[in-house]
C-alpha cells in the first residue's frame, strides 16, 4: 500500500524546488550536491528523495515550471483580447516582471536545461518555442508585413535578447527595478531609444 502523502506535501515540494533553483542559480548544477540542497532546504537527504528522485529531476521541474508559467503568462494576456500594440506591451512587460520574480529559476532554465535529458530536455525546449511563436503572433499582428518577409520571429528573438539576459546585470539592490524596466524595454522595442522615458 503507497505511503498517503501529507497534508502539506506540495508546499514543502515547492520550497525544495525554490531552494534548489537558488543553488543551481548561484553555484551551477554541477557545482551543487543533493547534500547541499538538503541542508539548504532543512531537511534529511531521505526526505528529499522523497520528494524527488535526483538532481536531475529537480532541474526538470524547475525548468519545466518556469517554462510552462510563460506559456500561461501568454495564454492569460492573450484572453484579454487587447488590440495589437497594447497586447504586445503587455506581453512584454509581464515577461520583465515575471522574470524578476523568478530570476534563479529563468537562470536555471537559461544554462542548465542542457543537463537534462534528451526527452526531457526537447519536452521543455517545445513549450519555449510555443512561447516565442506567441510573441512572434503579437509582432505579426501589430506588423503583418514583416511575417510576409520572415521577419516576425527573429525580431521576437531579438526582443527575447533584450529581457532574457537582464538578470545578468540588473542588481537587486540596485537603483533600478523589474517593475521600472519593464514599460522601457517595451518602449525601446516599439520606438527606439527616442521612446524610452526616463
Amino acid at each position: 500500500m503507497a505511503r498517503p502523502r501529507s497534508p502539506n506535501f506540495d508546499a514543502t515540494r515547492e520550497q525544495i524546488l525554490q531552494h534548489a533553483a537558488r543553488l543551481f542559480a548561484t553555484r551551477g548544477f554541477a557545482g551543487t550536491s543533493m547534500n547541499e540542497v538538503a541542508e539548504a532546504c532543512a531537511v534529511t537527504k531521505p526526505t528529499l528523495y522523497h520528494y524527488f528522485l535526483d538532481k536531475n529531476e529537480l532541474a526538470l521541474q524547475i525548468c519545466e515550471g518556469h517554462v510552462r508559467k510563460l506559456a500561461d503568462l501568454v495564454s492569460e494576456v492573450q484572453a484579454q483580447g487587447l488590440a495589437p500594440k497594447p497586447h504586445l506591451r503587455a506581453l512584454i512587460q509581464r515577461f520583465v516582471r515575471e522574470y524578476g520574480q523568478a530570476q534563479h529559476e529563468h537562470r536555471v532554465l537559461t544554462e542548465d536545461v542542457k543537463f537534462l535529458a534528451d526527452a526531457d530536455r526537447e519536452r521543455v525546449l517545445a513549450v519555449q518555442r510555443q512561447v516565442v511563436v506567441g510573441f512572434a503572433d503579437a509582432v505579426a499582428a501589430v506588423r503583418p508585413e514583416l511575417r510576409e518577409h520572415q521577419l516576425d520571429k527573429p525580431l521576437t528573438m531579438l526582443l527575447f535578447g533584450m529581457i532574457n539576459w537582464t538578470f545578468t546585470w540588473l542588481r537587486p539592490d540596485g537603483e533600478l527595478s523589474y517593475e521600472a524596466i519593464a514599460p522601457m524595454v517595451a518602449d525601446l522595442f516599439f520606438g527606439g531609444l527616442p521612446a524610452v522615458k526616463a
